[in-house]
């Protein structure tokens, strides 16, 4: 039995690793006015952090359509026995309630699972590359589906943002939002607990936010994977890896770039560690 992985762009897994694990990415959208693209597709990383500080319209956010993974589930059909679709957490978009719609349009009963993952970014990213690496082993949709939902709570994400201002307007600030009143200087910490944005702390530099997330990666046991997702601090993230590389072996550490979506909600200068124990 052959068995596809799907996922959204927002699991903002590198195209290289999407190539090597035969993932197929549905595009999500960011919204300027009347002006849509396609996440990573017309509107690429660069262009998006520059508008969003110079544009005076804010982009809002949209998830992949039911058309869209019909398409996508309609041509995997055709070379595939089964096909496991994976997602950003439903509490933070609607591109699980759009998955599940179109399987339900779907005209044949062609296997379809749809996994909340409860994640976001590579948090979600890393879920996927487990995903593929199961189905070469596994040829049993429901094995592989278990196999994946219980994955799910090996991983764990923590994000040092330079402000919450991003998130506050797009609405997915969440349990985050008590950090609100805090002082301008003070730089927040969150992470993903139960597929909401929670509050994980606060530091007075960035500096010593980026402290935080070392010492969050170095406190974890059997790392099976890592990676460390930026915005525009890229040099933060290459150095940030190095010294990570010290306890965990480098192949195993992935750089990803936040991609348009997110960056829509979470602003420039963010850095985030997701690690799979």
């Amino acid at each position: 039995m052959t068995i596809k992985i799907v996922t959204d762009s927002t699991a903002d897994l590198p195209p290289k690793l999407i190539k090597e694990l035969d993932i197929k990415v549905v595009p999500a959208y960011v919204r300027f006015g009347k002006e849509l693209y396609r996440d990573g597709v017309d509107i690429s990383d660069d262009e998006l952090y520059h508008r969003l500080l110079s544009d005076p319209v804010h982009p809002v956010t949209e998830p992949p359509t039911p058309q869209d993974f019909t398409r996508v589930y309609e041509e995997l059909s055709r070379e595939a026995d089964g096909i496991v679709s994976i997602h950003i957490s439903s509490k933070l978009s609607a591109t699980c309630n759009s998955a599940l719609r179109a399987q339900e349009l779907l005209p044949t009963d062609f296997p379809i699972e749809v996994i909340d993952s409860k994640l976001v970014t590579m948090g979600l990213g890393l879920l996927v590359k487990a995903a593929a690496q199961i189905v070469k082993s596994e040829s049993a949709l429901p094995y592989v589906v278990d196999k994946v939902n219980k994955v799910i709570p090996d991983i764990k994400v923590l994000g040092l943002l330079d402000t919450l201002k991003y998130l506050a307007r797009g609405g997915r600030i969440g349990r985050a939002k008590a950090l609100l009143g805090t002082v301008l200087s003070v730089k927040p910490i969150l992470t993903i607990k139960d597929g909401e944005v929670e509050p994980a702390g606060q530091v007075r530099s960035w500096e010593s936010g980026v402290d935080e997330l070392y010492n969050f990666a170095r406190n974890l046991t059997s790392i099976q994977d890592i990676s460390i997702i930026y915005s525009t601090v890229d040099e933060e993230a290459k150095a940030l890896s190095r010294r990570i590389s010290a306890f965990v072996d480098e192949d195993k550490i992935i750089l990803a770039r936040l991609g348009p979506v997110l960056g829509v909600h979470t602003g420039p200068d963010i850095l985030f560690v997701a690690v799979r124990t």
